[in-house]
């Protein structure tokens, strides 16, 4: 099985690779693959041998609302005041007075900032994005790979997991 994920560019001494890879089992979800590398390490196999390689990605787009102009203005003000904040935190251990002014004069500037940027933004899409979203990258298969050197005794000892190793040409 080929075995994508893998980057032959990577240098050798990386703990991403294994040399000559062989794949020893593909799982629908990550918990099932986990589970057989849990179970080699109780039966006292060299774990550091294996690799769990997600394979076949997806993204994800999660939509979580409806944007609005009042709804960016907010955003855009509240991060802006949190940078505000925290960049005030930062001045205020350099200087010996005002620690108070110092505080709220950089979240007003943080937050003034975060709104004519956030607006600028929105604004900059003309409508064509007028919904927040959450993304993410999964992937739909878990390869166990293990170095060919190890991939024998790996089966041998997998073999004895009920259910660990599904069919390989499914």
């Amino acid at each position: 099985m080929s075995t994508p994920g893998i980057n032959p560019t990577l240098k050798s001494g990386s703990p991403l690779t294994l040399q000559f890879p062989q794949s020893l089992a593909v799982y629908d979800d990550y918990a099932s693959a986990q589970k057989s590398v849990d179970f080699l390490a109780d039966a006292e196999f060299p774990v550091e041998h294996l690799m769990i390689v997600g394979t076949d990605l997806k993204r994800i787009e999660r939509v979580t609302g409806r944007l609005t102009w009042s709804k960016v203005a907010v955003g855009g003000i509240l991060s802006g005041l949190w940078l505000g904040i925290f960049i005030g935190l930062v001045f205020a251990l350099f200087t010996e007075t005002g620690f108070l002014g110092v505080l709220v004069s950089t979240a007003f500037l943080g937050a003034t900032f975060g709104l004519v940027w956030a607006l600028i933004g929105y604004g900059a899409t003309r409508g064509q994005r007028d919904f927040s979203s959450v993304t993410q990258v999964v992937a739909t298969k878990y390869e166990v790979l293990v170095e060919n050197k190890h991939a024998a005794k790996a089966r041998e000892v997998l073999a004895g997991l009920p259910g660990a190793l599904p069919n390989p040409f499914a």
